[in-house]
């Protein structure tokens, strides 16, 4: 599938970005756009006392959810997931994939920490149902599981799994429900394509 993005030269970008008049109030507003979704709560506090700019969502709230993150990056699952419950219990409700990925993090976790028999059994009673109602998830779960097949997980397969470049995916995908759940963009509007 081809990408839609139209490429343009250097010297057509440095062109249009020429003609361009963005007023201060507005880009003070991507900024603290940015700062907010990020997560980035001193900062915003910061920027709010020097520029005057007001964010869209209270700085508590801000560091609540960047907490929820930490701990799924840090590989608490289980309090990440205490921590977005307490937030908002219908994030989980709502998302059954956000949930199961939260669930398969567990796993991974318990495998990383060589809990093996905790692991199995934490397969079998909470993600293989789940797996039993969605074929996706059962395919995750089967990936995930066999993790556990390799003595040597560097020559497994699925060793990204245990990379934390995982943890990132899943803490994002949090960060964005309980974005989502706040009536706030799931990315920042620099993101856009609109440029």
């Amino acid at each position: 599938m081809a990408s839609s993005k139209k490429v343009i030269m250097r010297e057509e970008w440095e062109k249009r970005l020429n003609h361009i008049r963005i007023r201060k109030e507005e880009m003070n507003k991507l900024v603290m756009n940015f700062l907010v979704t990020e997560g980035y709560a001193e900062a915003v506090a910061k920027f709010r006392m020097e520029t005057g700019t007001e964010p869209d969502m209270d700085v508590a709230m801000i560091m609540d959810r960047m907490a929820v993150k930490e701990a799924v990056q840090c590989g608490n699952v289980e309090d990440a997931i205490e921590k977005v419950n307490d937030l908002n219990p219908e994030i989980l409700d709502t998302n059954p994939e956000l949930f199961f990925h939260l669930q398969q993090q567990r796993l991974i976790e318990l495998i990383r920490n060589e809990k093996i028999e905790e692991a199995l059994e934490f397969a079998q009673e909470e993600l293989a149902p789940r797996g039993e109602e969605n074929q996706s998830f059962l395919e995750e779960l089967e990936r995930t599981v066999s993790l556990l097949v390799f003595k040597d997980v560097s020559n497994c397969p699925v060793r990204e799994l245990l990379d934390i470049s995982q943890r990132l995916k899943t803490a994002n995908e949090v960060n964005a429900a309980i974005l989502t759940s706040q009536s706030h963009e799931k990315g920042t509007e620099l993101e856009e394509d609109d440029w």
